[in-house]
């Protein structure tokens, strides 16, 4: 998961107030409650790949080994991931795209997903593959996926099923690769106390704010009002501001096509027989050492990395801890390339 902002309720408000006197501005129109998408606002950096526009950049020469950074999730966006974007400094090509129905992307009903069955996570390879392809100049241009949390998960997934395809993995906190330890780990990472301020601001705003399937705008910003500071997993501990826009119809349709067919992101992964680079953080407390062992175990070759003083996402938006231990980690491990 990714930093949320806190305090929605005093934006809520205001955005409130401003539709009652203002005759032809409402909460569920494009840009009212939350940013525009990218099939809405034509000015945001966008490809269209798999049937989807895709909020989407690139930074770097364009025919040196290519960093495809993976935000986490589902229904994240790659905002906390620009840090990344120091590997372009360094001579590498780094890519970062919102997956479909997530950030800024293009938005979809929740059973174009959940009609696909099983096949749900496959559409996110199938995307993931056409953001490569889409990138990608030439057949010996180098590879490498970077994936945060969720996106170390579809990362691991998509180099298990294409390792040939994959020349380098860098993975960033997955919760789990195989289902049963996916589901254990949500369950402690995310355990809500009913009387919290997260889940008390959401049942107040249900009396303001309520929703339908696939009210998207509604729907996202709920989504961020429970996805804010976790204590457990230390997530929004420097700065409360790095996500743009959650992905709700998305996130809750992968996780419940995951639940019910037990997704193994793991499957094919011994196939990979490349270096694979892990980092995990101190101060998430649903990780600790024995956690990202038994994660790591999957993978053939791997090296761990626990960063100090941390918690889930400062792996890579602190900024002492990005430049000063994950960067010149993952510029030593680009060097095989």
């Amino acid at each position: 998961m990714i930093v949320k902002q806190t305090g929605l309720i005093v934006a809520l408000l205001a955005v409130l107030v401003y539709g009652c006197s203002t005759k032809d501005k409402y909460i569920d129109e494009p840009g009212n409650l939350v940013p525009k998408t990218a099939d809405e606002d034509p000015g945001i950096p966008s490809i269209r790949v798999n049937g989807s526009l895709l909020h989407s950049e690139a930074f770097g020469p364009e025919n040196a080994p290519l960093v495809v950074a993976i935000h986490g999730g589902p229904g994240g966006d790659y905002r906390y991931l620009l840090n990344c974007k120091d590997l372009a400094g360094q001579g590498y090509r780094v890519a970062f795209y919102d997956q479909r129905g997530s950030g800024l992307s293009q938005r979809f009903p929740r059973r174009s997903f959940i009609s696909l069955g099983e096949a749900a996570v496959d559409l996110m390879y199938d995307e993931l593959g056409a953001v490569i392809a889409h990138y990608k100049k030439s057949p010996r241009q180098k590879v490498i996926l970077l994936g945060h949390s969720w996106g170390g998960m579809l990362a691991s997934g998509y180099a298990g099923r294409n390792p040939e395809l994959v020349d380098g993995l860098i993975v960033c906190e997955p919760g789990g690769l195989k289902w049963a330890d996916v589901a254990d780990y949500v369950k402690r990472s995310r355990s809500f106390n009913i009387w919290g301020e997260a889940l008390n601001n959401v049942t107040y705003l249900d009396q303001f704010i309520t929703s339908k399937e696939d009210q998207h705008a509604i729907l996202d910003y709920k989504m961020a009002m429970l996805s804010s500071r976790n204590e457990i997993t230390g997530e929004a501990d420097f700065d409360p501001s790095f996500s743009w826009r959650d992905g709700a119809v998305i996130s809750e349709a992968l996780y419940e096509a995951g639940d019910k067919y037990k997704t193994d992101f793991s499957k094919g992964i011994n196939r990979f027989n490349k270096p694979v680079l892990f980092f995990y953080s101190e101060r998430n407390k649903a990780y600790p050492d024995s956690w990202a062992a038994r994660i790591t175990t999957a993978y053939n070759t791997v090296e761990k990395i626990k960063i100090a003083g941390v918690g889930h996402d400062g792996i890579i938006t602190n900024k002492s801890a990005w430049q000063q231990i994950t960067l010149p980690a993952i510029l030593n491990y680009l060097k095989k390339f």
